[in-house]
């Protein structure tokens, strides 16, 4: 007997559920020696129950996969239009073309600056412009929008999100887009707002033209040819840091989002989702208060989740199993661009995805050689620009994304496995092929075997600190 989804099913039951066939199979590795390789002949054996498995991958269903994605900041864009044309249309292939590239299917893009903006702006930063005389999109023509159009170009069927990291100054109690001080962005101590406090003035012409001013960048972005099809109000409401942020209390939150944003985007723009999040904390209390507010309920229809977030996704999951839940940002790491750095996002993915998330989305797709923020702090990106040689270097996280990304389709199945083995994830694609993505942590070849359901066994020999990837046509 098995437990899914808090469900008890009999193996017998499972067994007949299963079908026959793997006719063909396609095996990828990657190594910290070779990146991206064809992993050789799979030995396929016939089914022996007397024989225990490794693992065995069922055609039992979890979550729906919305895909794979990146966010779209600024510094990203920058360092794109540094390259000639021929070598920007390289890396554009490389990350949206759906058969040479990551096959991203969604990607975010910030509502005004985040920490990998040039620097500090919002669209309307005139004190009292409550009917948003002022507002202005025009700082995004430099470099996000055309980054944004470079990979529509590339792959027309690409959804965009979006989220704010912060409101206009003038809307917030300490009147700085930061809440923590730092010399790096001028904020007075004594105007420090942290976590657990409301940074957004909650009255009432605040709130309703903070909700008019996220339903005008839709409106705005649509007439540059960008269409917005789902929005999270706030990124990481629960931080208390130097860059541009807001903080919220769930008070806060549910008070905004179903007396102001939602009845606003009903009004004006009713074809947009709103999703809760983007949520960094692990209070799934928290999570709870707001949703189970009718008036905010009504408006949601997912909920996004990042750092913190990823500790709280199984009771998401098992709590609103109608309500899809989408990981939002990867744990960016330091600009080391390493192979360390592309397990630890391996395990991320695991993680987030075996938890019930339907979409795993990487931060900066792109930076320059130095990887560095306007606020003075270093992350890891999956293409490094060297802005002197003109040229592209793509790390291994960008391979460990492509693992899962290129193989896995939007609509696809997350498929349960049982076993012993916690570095496999496997999934079923609206076509009836099947993909297993294995990684061996270990610093030696690992042989193990896979079966698939009751019918065939695959024995496979992982190389050392490898990532691999099985498509399965039957």
């Amino acid at each position: 007997m098995i437990r899914i989804n808090g469900k008890v099913i009999a193996l017998s039951m499972m067994a007949a559920a299963l079908t026959a066939g793997a006719t063909d199979i396609k095996m990828i590795t990657s190594t910290p020696e070779s990146q991206w390789s064809d992993g050789g002949e799979v030995v396929i054996t016939p089914y022996d129950n007397t024989v225990p498995d490794d693992v065995m991958v069922t055609r039992y269903a979890a979550q729906t996969m919305h895909g794979f994605g990146g966010c779209f900041n600024e510094l990203g864009g920058k360092a794109l239009k540094a390259l000639g044309k021929e070598e920007r249309a390289r890396v554009l292939e490389m990350l949206f073309d759906k058969e040479a590239g990551l096959n991203f299917s969604v990607c975010r893009t910030p509502v005004g600056a985040n920490d990998f903006a040039t620097e500090w702006y919002s669209y309307d930063e005139t004190p009292g412009d409550f009917e948003l005389k002022k507002f202005s999109v025009k700082h995004d023509r430099k470099y996000l929008i055309p980054y944004i159009k470079w990979a529509l170009e590339v792959n027309p069927s690409l959804r965009i999100w979006a989220s704010p990291w912060s409101a206009p100054q003038w809307m917030k109690t300490n009147g700085h887009y930061s809440n923590r001080a730092a010399d790096i962005n001028g904020l007075d101590p004594k105007k420090e707002v942290p976590a657990g406090n409301d940074q957004m003035i909650l009255e009432p012409e605040y709130l309703t033209a903070y909700s008019k001013y996220l339903s005008r960048y839709v409106t705005e972005y649509r007439k540059e040819g960008i269409d917005i099809f789902m929005l999270q109000f706030q990124n990481e409401p629960y931080t208390f840091n130097i860059w541009p942020n807001c903080s919220w209390t769930p008070g806060g939150m549910t008070t905004f989002i179903g007396s102001y944003l939602g009845p606003e985007f009903e009004a004006t723009h009713p074809e947009v989702e709103l999703w809760l999040g983007t949520l960094n904390t692990d209070r799934f209390d928290h999570v709870e208060t707001m949703l189970g507010d009718d008036a905010v309920a009504r408006y949601i229809k997912g909920v996004g989740v990042q750092w913190e977030g990823k500790d709280i996704v199984d009771k998401i999951f098992r709590k609103y199993p109608g309500l899809p839940i989408i990981q939002t940002e990867n744990e960016c790491g330091d600009g080391s661009n390493d192979w360390a750095a592309a397990e630890h996002t391996y395990g991320l993915m695991k993680k987030y995805i075996g938890d019930g998330a339907g979409l795993y989305m990487y931060f900066n797709m792109v930076l320059d050689q130095d990887c560095m923020s306007s606020w003075g702090w270093k992350q890891n990106t999956m293409v490094v620009v060297d802005t002197k040689s003109k040229k592209a270097v793509f790390t291994p996280e960008y391979y460990v994304m492509k693992h899962f990304s290129r193989y896995v389709q939007p609509g696809a199945k997350r498929l349960i496995t049982m076993g012993t083995d916690e570095n496999l994830l496997a999934f079923e694609n609206s076509d009836g092929s099947r993909v297993v993505v294995v990684y061996n942590p270990e610093e030696q070849t690992r042989n193990m075997s896979v079966s698939l359901g009751c019918d065939e066994v695959m024995k496979l020999s992982l190389k050392p600190r490898s990532f691999n990837t099985l498509l399965i046509t039957d």
